[in-house]
């Protein structure tokens, strides 16, 4: 019996040592970790005069937060993991959640056409676009933007009277007036405003406590300052649809949140794991990419040129030829999910490699050019994957 002691505190010991050993790694992995992402950013932002960023990267379940410069040049007010960004098309994969979701609890079908929701629409030549087609961009060309004549109210008018240049499918043109019908006839499905099906239904079911597509009084203190070509403090201007395809505000906290849980679903409920897993299906070969809803697919690694022409000048602003996936199925390697966001004061990016387990949020308060941020973060990933054992 007197030997009982003994055992227990060498035991007690070694979970000391072991303890200490973890603490010893984490501190060590945190400050390699900045140093990679400090080397990226700290030259980006002075060639492109940002005022503020906020990074996270996941790696093996753990996260880093850095923060940079100010969310307010007027009031200096610092960038911290509470402030709010503006999220531009990242919105999008949202929107894409939204409409997986309710595919889960079978509310649509994405072989489903719009007038199915929208009788007014019926016999019209965006009724022979599915849902999937008003998803993947691959409507017919619908443009970037609505035109600027087009209202809130001349919205449905304007789907009613729109000429196709292309068969369904056929080519993917990135468009907001695409992607935006696809949010809004999702929220028609519902039976829901759709910004009340974001934030009471998608919001809470993925953990985020901090985004809004209405940012509340309360919260507005956090709301960060973009700015424009000009230095010109901004907010976006919301247009039709803007909900649908722009209009998320978001921190880094709740946006590594989001890519953790894209990462692996197994925290959320079995019909947001569907959901979730719904978004990384690949419909659509477009050059060097597969065209997801909402989510853009690589195969990882993957070079930085490819990377660059999957998020380039001509893959945004005009069409390109796609090839349906006969049988649309999840990657069957290891891939790179990623997506870009832009509103004319704030530029954005997120990536992620489930596989690898590893993931990058960039959320900036100047709209600098896409190429810019694919490379830094194309670095900081590579590296990650590099000196994280967790992630080789």
């Amino acid at each position: 019996m007197t030997s009982l002691p003994k055992i227990t505190s060498i035991a007690i010991a070694l979970i000391c040592l072991c303890l200490l050993s973890l603490e010893s790694s984490a501190a060590g992995d945190s400050v390699k970790i900045r140093a990679i992402v400090d080397t990226a950013i700290h030259p980006l932002m002075a060639e492109h005069d940002v005022p503020g960023m906020a990074v996270a990267v996941t790696v093996d379940g753990q996260d880093f937060f850095f923060n940079y410069g100010v969310a307010s040049r007027e009031k200096n007010t610092r960038v911290s993991e509470a402030t709010l960004f503006e999220l531009g098309s990242i919105s999008k994969t949202f929107t894409a959640t939204l409409a997986t979701y309710a595919q889960v609890i079978g509310k649509l079908s994405l072989d489903d056409h719009p007038a199915k929701y929208m009788a007014q629409l019926k016999g019209r030549a965006i009724d022979q676009a599915s849902l999937l087609n008003l998803g993947t961009y691959t409507a017919g060309g619908l443009p970037l933007q609505f035109p600027d004549e087009v209202s809130d109210a001349q919205m449905t008018a304007y789907f009613q009277q729109w000429k196709a240049s292309a068969t369904a499918g056929s080519q993917r043109e990135y468009s907001n007036p695409s992607l935006g019908l696809f949010g809004y006839v999702t929220a028609l499905a519902l039976k829901l405003d759709f910004a009340d099906a974001m934030e009471s239904q998608i919001f809470p079911k993925l953990g985020l406590k901090h985004s809004y597509i209405r940012v509340p009084e309360t919260a507005m203190h956090n709301y960060a300052w973009g700015y424009d070509k000009a230095n010109k403090a901004i907010r976006m201007n919301p247009g039709v649809l803007a909900a649908e395809t722009y209009g998320i505000k978001s921190t880094v906290t709740d946006m590594i949140r989001y890519v953790k849980a894209n990462i692996d679903t197994s925290q959320l409920d079995q019909t947001m794991q569907r959901a979730v897993t719904g978004t990384h299906v690949g419909y659509f070969e477009v050059g060097a990419m597969v065209q997801g809803l909402g989510w853009e697919q690589y195969p990882y690694p993957v070079a930085l040129e490819r990377l660059l022409d999957g998020n380039s000048y001509t893959m945004i602003q005009e069409p390109n030829p796609s090839k349906q996936i006969t049988v649309p199925q999840l990657p069957t390697g290891t891939s790179l999910f990623n997506k870009t966001g832009s509103t004319n004061g704030f530029g954005n990016y997120v990536a992620f490699v489930p596989q690898k387990k590893i993931g990058i949020v960039m959320l900036a308060n100047k709209n600098y050019p896409i190429p810019a941020r694919i490379k830094a973060a194309h670095a900081i990933l590579q590296q990650l994957s590099a000196i994280m054992p967790a992630a080789r």
